[in-house]
């Protein structure tokens, strides 16, 4: 079958972003992608809009991928709209390299979005409790306070500020591998601090400044074992890829220098395991499925992004994705084997935790980081001789794990 390629990127930085619209992050994302892929609007033959905020804070329920994306030019084209929770971008991706592979059309454009900022502290975290079965929260929460029991939290080490229930969820993981491996609250701050200075040398990250594990430790606590600079932050921001089959490649008359080639993207929806059955985690399937249909495996990997919601993520999907064995992660990251230089390079953009988590958008950003580090572009964070990369980004909770997950393996097309 054809190659799907991705001939354009493009990303706003991932921050708080007051001053700009919805529409404004995503026109700009949008203007920088056909940009990069030398084209223009006219060259798009369908767009998948991803976006999971702005029903909930703006009241734009319905057709936002026409309300964002008319405007632009992009009209009379195939438009769909996507919601995948913090997978909402990936899946616009997914989408829409089945439908060029289905043979469609041969050029379609992938765009995620979020605007999630507010003043309004309530609303701002009211987004994620519909990230889960509304019907049935009590439940939801005890589900997954379970995993973790056996762990007692220190004294003082809960918030008495709001935060987000996912931040439960991954703390309840953390403790779960406390429990069963050992993992230790410094490994975990060690992954954050690796993330902060990653961040360092990333032009559109949120945080930018270098921390100290030692100080990653010694900041605020949100629930334990995560302290905040462990969690990923409130962000506004917009991303997106240009993507197109052999078609569509002549046709673009696209450099095959800077093309990218989609070698996997495989989507999976959660499954009832128990909570102890990790062998059974969604990503870890979903990777099997993703290494098989590229034809490669973990130790072929040269640069991967995964969804670090928290530092907790990190560390479980660096388990997930093949990189160490199963109960290794907190260890493999203390060793400085994600870190830059070292044998698997994991979230050189710094990440959700410290790149931002614009949540409709989050899926692109890691795409247009691996694109990047594939092109060879990415500078001072650059990882030397990068051949192919992996994405892990999830969304939702059901049961004890994400609701859905999307795994894509990218290689450079020459």
């Amino acid at each position: 079958m054809d190659n799907i390629y991705i001939v354009g990127v493009g990303m706003t930085p991932f921050t708080r972003h007051p001053a700009r619209s919805v529409k404004e992050l995503v026109a700009w994302a949008v203007q920088d992608t056909l940009r990069d892929a030398g084209c223009t609007v006219a060259d798009v033959r369908a767009a998948f809009y991803g976006n999971c905020a702005q029903g909930y804070l703006e009241g734009q329920h319905l057709v936002g991928a026409q309300v964002a994306l008319l405007p632009l030019g992009l009209q009379g084209i195939p438009m769909f709209n996507v919601e995948n929770a913090c997978a909402t971008a990936s899946t616009a991706l997914h989408m829409a390299y089945h439908y060029l592979r289905s043979g469609a059309c041969d050029v379609a454009l992938a765009v995620g979005s979020d605007k999630m900022y507010t003043e309004d502290r309530a609303r701002r975290f009211g987004i994620f409790d519909a990230a889960w079965d509304v019907q049935t929260p009590a439940q939801n929460h005890r589900t997954i306070l379970a995993l973790g029991e056996g762990v007692t939290p220190p004294p003082g080490s809960t918030s008495p500020s709001q935060y987000s229930p996912f931040m439960d969820v991954y703390a309840s993981f953390a403790r779960q591998y406390e429990r069963r491996f050992g993992i230790t609250q410094r490994q975990l701050a060690a992954i954050a601090s690796k993330n902060r200075g990653h961040a360092c040398a990333n032009e559109r990250a949120q945080f930018r400044q270098a921390m100290t594990v030692q100080e990653v430790l010694a900041a605020p606590p949100i629930t334990y074992p995560l302290t905040l600079p462990m969690c990923s932050p409130i962000s506004d921001g917009a991303a997106a890829a240009l993507l197109c089959n052999e078609e569509g490649f002549r046709r673009l008359r696209a450099d095959r220098s800077r093309a990218v080639v989609v070698l996997a993207s495989v989507l999976r929806t959660a499954s009832a395991r128990d909570g102890d059955d990790l062998e059974h985690h969604l990503t870890r399937l979903a990777a099997a499925d993703a290494y098989a249909a590229a034809g490669l495996g973990p130790e072929d990997i040269h640069v991967a992004e995964v969804h670090d919601a928290t530092a907790m993520g990190e560390l479980m999907q660096s388990e997930n994705l093949g990189f160490c064995a199963l109960g290794e992660g907190g260890a493999f990251a203390e060793s400085g084997a994600t870190t830059l230089g070292g044998r698997i390079p994991i979230n050189p953009s710094g990440g959700l935790e410290s790149k931002g988590h614009p949540i409709g958008a989050t899926g692109l950003g890691q795409v247009f980081e691996l694109v990047s580090q594939l092109r060879g572009e990415c500078g001072p964070r650059q990882v030397e001789g990068a051949r192919h990369a992996i994405q892990e980004n999830g969304g939702g909770i059901w049961g004890v794990e994400e609701s859905c997950a999307h795994i894509g393996v990218y290689g450079r097309a020459a």
